[in-house]
């Protein structure tokens, strides 16, 4: 299928690792030219020279820590100067925040700035952009519905849910599409802290997956090239699970 998305930018943040990098290397792949973003510029220059020996442009790497003040603004700044404009936007920055009910207010602010609220100021920063053009797409990378415990990135995801979704009610005029993804097991450094060795993996999927596996990050990835795509034009407003039916939930 051509995913029509050749001459495309997009801005990747959280792309030095996991599902930030497979989705980057995946919208490569279909011709986009890239910025990707990161606090470890390292594995940035690794994945830039992974996708120009897969004779994929070369992407703009950019520098960003988004527990700084100002930092989402900037983000958006250099994406634009650098590409030009920015077509579409995957926020894959972020992680898990389990707490102790005794969790302090810092500890709640620290994990809620980076799930949330840098996730959409960076996003309310695209969009104007996006708006002059009529066209655009925001990717949103999130979380389970079903938490185990206090998690403040699951309070942080379900916010991003909420905001998602009206924001997409405002923008389907100007032809701008936004959807989430709740990853299930998806192997990455994150997950292999979890479930650090085969048998325990093996042992929770057996037990809570009905695939009986954990996902790999390309397999997330291909859904995201979709929803960043023409194609899916008529699809916005949407929190997609990608878990291997691990989820218990019919809605």
């Amino acid at each position: 299928m051509d995913f029509q998305l050749t001459g495309k930018t997009a801005l990747v943040t959280g792309a030095s690792r996991g599902i930030g990098r497979a989705v980057a290397l995946g919208l490569a792949r279909e011709g986009v030219k890239l910025a990707v973003a990161a606090r470890r510029v390292n594995l940035l220059e690794e994945l830039s020279r992974e996708i120009a020996s897969a004779k994929g442009a070369e992407p703009l790497i950019i520098a960003s820590d988004l527990y700084q003040e100002g930092s989402a603004e900037q983000l958006a700044a250099e994406a634009e100067k650098g590409l030009g404009r920015v077509d579409i936007l995957v926020n894959a920055a972020g992680g898990s925040r389990p707490f102790p009910f005794e969790a302090t207010k810092s500890q709640w602010a620290e994990g809620l700035l980076v799930n949330f609220i840098r996730l959409r100021e960076l996003s309310h920063a695209v969009v104007p952009g996006m708006k002059s053009r009529q066209w655009g797409r925001i990717v949103n990378i999130t979380g389970t519905s079903e938490p185990r415990g206090i998690n403040a990135a699951n309070s942080a995801k379900a916010a991003v849910h909420a905001w998602a979704k009206g924001l997409s009610r405002e923008m389907a005029a100007h032809g701008i599409t936004i959807n989430s993804i709740q990853p299930g097991r998806i192997m990455s450094e994150q997950i292999a802290r979890m479930h650090p060795t085969e048998d325990d993996r093996r042992k929770f999927a057996d037990e809570n997956i009905p695939m009986r596996r954990f996902g790999e990050p390309q397999e997330l990835a291909d859904l995201v090239i979709f929803l960043a795509s023409p194609r899916a034009g008529y699809i916005t407003g949407t929190v997609i699970p990608v878990d291997g039916g691990m989820s218990r939930f019919a809605f």
